[in-house]
């Protein structure tokens, strides 16, 4: 069969295990709805709140922006025997999977420059990050993001088809796709390797070397309290940046990884739909500013409550 006379492909996902269907799809909507409810409160949270009107919230309110795009497809599926899903629709699916995850790679590293020149260069911050500067950096994000998605899109899909239509994976990846094409696998693993290198690797080894000067510049602060408010302040994306790219990592940068889709199966889970529900939760519970912020929504929406009764 080559490439043209393939209409749809069929997403096998987790159709392994019919007798869990119903309690996979209850478990991944409750995750879904948690991780839209928390990306759109941390969003109204940063253009309400003026106390929040900083670079770093600017930052957290656009990677807010960059949700799963993969998971209502995969709700469907859960409850349907018909797992197919068209040839333009995988294509865009996949462009925007990886429209979305290389923009949140930048969008990290923008976070990490920014946690730089707060605490490595406290004095010139408000100069450095200004509003013009993060506004280019959140569009080359973006921009970058939108290139290199278009391009690997584009690659995979002139790749000749044949044999099965059937994808070892719950959404439209890169691997899984390869796997199916009429052409020398191992040569093709090894570019897509070289690319999710430049991809990946690119944008972390900017947070490396930025959490280098930073953890640096803290052991030399003279005051414990000092240090424990800059590490706090840090924590959160660490933990985030932690998560994603090893996620991330073990999926595209494990030289035979097209050979083991079921453990990337999981790992993919981690990175399209557990990372993305559990950021708001950590940027909110372990940030003080963001539960005053919520405080102060909540208490003005309580005030104008009891005004509009007394009215």
């Amino acid at each position: 069969i080559n490439q043209t006379s393939i209409m749809q492909f069929i997403l096998l996902g987790f159709g392994n295990v019919p007798e869990l269907q119903v309690l996979l799809f209850l478990l991944f909507l409750v995750i879904y709805i948690m991780t839209m409810a928390g990306n759109i409160l941390i969003i109204a949270l940063v253009v309400a709140d003026q106390h929040l009107n900083t670079p770093m919230y600017f930052f957290l309110g656009n990677l807010s922006c960059l949700e799963t795009f993969t998971v209502p497809k995969m709700l469907v599926n859960f409850l349907s025997d018909n797992r197919s899903i068209s040839y333009m629709g995988c294509v865009a699916q996949m462009y925007f999977l990886l429209f979305l995850g290389i923009s949140e790679c930048f969008l990290l590293a923008a976070m990490a420059c920014d946690r730089y020149v707060a605490i490595c260069n406290p004095l010139r911050y408000r100069l450095i990050m200004n509003r013009r500067v993060c506004l280019s950096l959140t569009i080359l994000s973006w921009f970058w993001g939108n290139v290199v998605s278009l391009v690997q899109t584009a690659w995979v899909f002139t790749l000749p088809f044949c044999g099965s239509n059937q994808i070892n994976y719950f959404f439209c990846d890169i691997p899984p796709l390869i796997k199916l094409s009429c052409i020398d696998i191992p040569l093709y693993e090894m570019q897509l390797f070289t690319a999710a290198i430049l991809v990946i690797f690119t944008p972390f080894s900017l947070i490396v070397v930025s959490y280098t000067f930073i953890i640096s510049t803290i052991l030399k602060m003279a005051s414990a309290e000092g240090r424990h408010k800059a590490f706090s302040t840090c924590s959160s994306h660490l933990i985030v940046v932690t998560l994603y790219y090893g996620s991330c990592g073990l999926i595209y940068l494990r030289p035979k990884s097209i050979h083991l889709l079921d453990t990337n199966k999981v790992l993919a889970l981690i990175y399209t739909t557990i990372t993305p529900t559990l950021n708001p939760f950590i940027y909110s519970l372990r940030n003080k500013e963001v539960k005053e912020a919520l405080r102060r929504l909540l208490g003005d929406r309580m005030k104008r409550k009891i005004f509009s009764h007394r009215m």
